[in-house]
């Protein structure tokens, strides 16, 4: 929870989290946060994730461009 304290928005992440019946992940930016959670912008939406349910966070890299198809 305190790198996703310390990275700057919209910076691109990956989110493991609690969710009822396990765990799920959330890939996509850090787009805000405040004292009890953030938000993650992922290809499928807005994701609010609570700081309580967070298992391990961290920075990843862009996701690398389309190659021009012949």
């Amino acid at each position: 929870m305190r790198r996703l304290t310390e990275l700057p928005l919209n910076r691109r992440v990956v989110v493991r989290y609690r969710i009822e019946g396990g765990f799920t992940d959330a890939l996509g930016y850090l787009r805000s946060r405040d004292d009890s959670g953030c938000q993650v912008e992922t290809r499928r939406g807005l994701v609010t994730v609570a700081f309580a349910d967070v298992v391990a966070a961290k920075p990843v890299p862009e996701r690398p461009a389309r190659r021009a198809m012949w």
